[in-house]
């Protein structure tokens, strides 16, 4: 067996292992959110199959499906999926079925995506199938994701009655405490500013699918996916992100010092009612009992992880996505504090937390070397330095905030330098795809394994 060869089996038993952790997370989440009686994330993903879905990524799963066909495909499957959500809602509105919690279309989006999974198990072979296969698990993924991420919230709010916002809003002091400075700006220049945030807070997973459709335009031509992109990033730090909020469970300065939002929360569970306006007070925290509903969902920020990896994705983009790319990180920095959803000491975990996974994920696809080993674990060693700062050392922060803030932007800085310098080394050539270029190509290709032929490869340039 080539090294190539060898390096393609061990990425099939990888992906192997992962299927099988996935399915197995995705049943412990299912029976944790029925312990707290709530239906978990394969309850609410068979729901949406008949009922109005929740608001979610459905048709951005659709449009990543639809990287691996043809545009007359396309086309097929985006009219299949209108036509079947027009024809539920005639139905749902004849029977008067609920749909004040959902949202109008998604579900059939849905529907086209598990039939091309029946069509890729009965209607294709050899690797044509593997590709609809990847390409219909990429969209479930998205969707799945969001079931997901919603079950983790949720479980986070029922099983830490408890939060540590005092000893981050504590040492957010070392950072001049911007959440209330961007409080105050986002409500002076109201309703411009917070019409414009919040667009831009609640659309990154289309942001992210308009860079990962960019990235993986190539794939109908090319017969296969490139060995990184944003998708895998999203996934991860969706994956790993909620498993700290469960080991530091923050709900964000509106919650905890300020009147609460969107119903949740409020004064009556707050500290002190002082977000924005009033000037945090430096005295020793505690932990403090928070309600049962609003997430702990702040330490460290995915939002602003997510922003970051975005950035990153389309730094080798064409000029217009790296203007937007810029301009989706800038603003959901903003919106991440002018709401006061986070505190600035959760911006700068978030930062540092995106990067290490990003540098291990492009590591993982290199080749690990002494660069990429070096980054990933210094990443990690500043990550949890900054976590055990901010839970035993907040007074010290907040009492010397020339040394500590300096510090801090330091340790992020020097993460995003290293990750500067690894990222500049150049990706191995991998060997170009197995069959030919295009529709016609494909054709060629089933014909050709029918009757016991193989056409010449075709060559392709390098994935990013």
């Amino acid at each position: 067996m080539t090294a190539w060869g060898a390096r393609r089996h061990r990425r099939a038993v990888l992906w192997g292992l992962a299927g099988v952790v996935a399915c197995g997370f995705l049943v412990a989440l299912e029976i944790a959110a029925r312990h707290y009686g709530e239906p978990g994330p394969i309850t609410n993903q068979v729901k949406a199959l008949v009922f109005a879905p929740k608001p979610g990524p459905l048709y951005g799963g659709l449009a990543l499906m639809m990287v691996v066909l043809g545009w007359r495909q396309r086309f097929i499957a985006a009219g299949a999926a209108i036509g079947i959500d027009a024809v539920l809602l005639l139905v749902r509105r004849a029977v008067g079925a609920d749909m004040s919690d959902g949202h109008v279309f998604g579900t059939g989006a849905l529907w086209v995506m598990l039939g091309f999974a029946v069509i890729a198990v009965t209607r294709r072979t050899g690797p044509e199938r593997v590709l609809l296969l990847k390409g219909v698990g990429l969209g479930l993924l998205l969707v799945a994701a969001r079931k997901t991420g919603d079950t983790w919230l949720f479980i986070t709010a029922k099983t830490r009655p408890t939060v540590l916002d005092q000893y981050v809003a504590t040492a957010d002091h070392a950072l001049g405490n911007p959440s209330w400075l961007a409080g105050r700006i986002v409500e002076a220049t109201d309703p411009f500013s917070s019409h414009l945030l919040q667009l831009v807070y609640g659309q990154l997973a289309v942001a992210a699918v308009v860079v990962a459709f960019h990235q993986l335009r190539d794939v109908t031509t090319e017969r296969r996916f490139p060995s990184h992109h944003l998708v895998r990033t999203f996934l991860v730090i969706g994956l790993l992100g909620p498993g700290i909020y469960m080991l530091f469970p923050v709900v964000g300065p509106v919650f905890a010092y300020g009147p609460g939002a969107s119903g949740t929360g409020g004064v009556q569970w707050a500290a002190a009612d002082l977000w924005p306006h009033t000037p945090l007070p430096v005295t020793a925290p505690h932990p403090m009992t928070y309600d049962g509903i609003t997430p702990r969902n702040c330490m460290p920020s995915l939002h602003t992880a997510w922003a970051v990896a975005i950035f990153v994705h389309t730094r080798r983009a064409p000029r217009l996505l790296r203007f937007a790319g810029t301009f989706w990180l800038i603003t959901t920095l903003a919106a991440t504090l002018g709401f006061g959803y986070h505190y600035g000491v959760d911006l700068v975990a978030g930062v540092v937390f995106a990067l290490t996974i990003e540098a291990a994920l492009r590591s993982l696809d290199r080749g690990w070397d002494r660069a990429g080993i070096q980054l990933v674990v210094y990443g990690t060693t500043v990550f949890i330095a900054l976590l055990l700062s901010y839970r035993y050392l907040p007074m010290e922060m907040a009492g010397l905030p020339e040394v500590s803030g300096p510090l801090l932007i330091l340790a992020m800085t020097s993460v995003i330098y290293g990750y500067v310098r690894t990222d500049r080394r150049p990706s191995p050539r991998l060997p170009g795809p197995r069959t030919p270029v295009g529709d016609a190509g494909r054709e060629d290709a089933m014909t050709a394994e029918h009757e016991g032929t193989a056409p010449p490869p075709a060559r392709s340039p390098e994935p990013h």
